[in-house]
């Protein structure tokens, strides 16, 4: 017989099992990281337009990009082959000496696209200045206003907070969403790792909604 003490305590256990076995065979067995992925991209339409804006992502080393910045790199490379735009504007800064918007901009430089043709950003740490920062770049060399179509691009999970920071910073873009999650919802052995960047992009996705940046 176990005291009385311990049965609230045990209740509230046998709940958070029951929950973590739930989510394990929710996230494992179903589809739902891909839908959650899809969702959160929004519009799937691959728009064209003169600018490219893409959003810097994570640094593996000083000019080693991390795999979400690779892939971010990769998709605007094929956004640029498409021969529509004349601009691309890499948005992103970081904690390390070197930005991040330095090594996706070699690399870019490597596949074809031409140097002249990149600019980039280098100071902003988080979304919300990405959007501040690229606003002022895109004013300092006059590529603002309604005869420059601005197309964002960035992960599928990204796509819903990055596209409402940008139109709150007053820069009317078109999303360009590439598959990331939902690539990786394919994968079983993926899944837990595309649930965990789902996780914290919706705890991302609340604080910049409580703050009123989207």
């Amino acid at each position: 017989m176990l005291p009385h003490w311990l049965a609230p305590p045990l209740r509230w256990l046998r709940r958070l099992g029951l929950a973590i076995g739930v989510c394990w065979l929710a996230v494992t067995l179903t589809p739902v990281t891909r839908w959650s992925a899809r969702w959160l991209a929004g519009p799937w339409q691959d728009p064209q337009g003169d600018v490219l804006i893409v959003l810097g992502g994570s640094l593996l080393d000083q000019d080693l990009i991390g795999v979400n910045s690779y892939w971010r790199a990769v998709y605007a490379y094929l956004a640029w082959r498409e021969g529509v735009f004349r601009q691309v504007v890499i948005s992103g800064g970081g904690p390390e000496r070197t930005p991040i918007a330095v090594p996706m901009r070699q690399f870019l430089v490597c596949l074809g696209v031409p140097a002249d043709a990149i600019l980039i950003e280098t100071k902003s740490q988080t979304t919300w200045e990405n959007a501040r920062y690229t606003r002022e770049l895109l004013a300092q060399h006059r590529l603002t206003g309604p005869a420059h179509r601005l197309v964002l691009l960035t992960s599928d999970y990204h796509m819903y907070r990055a596209r409402r920071v940008f139109a709150k910073a007053g820069l009317a873009v078109r999303p360009r969403p590439f598959p990331d999650v939902i690539k990786r919802s394919y994968c079983w052995r993926c899944r837990w790792d595309a649930f965990g960047d789902l996780v914290q992009e919706t705890a991302k996705i609340a604080y910049y909604r409580a703050r009123g940046w989207i």
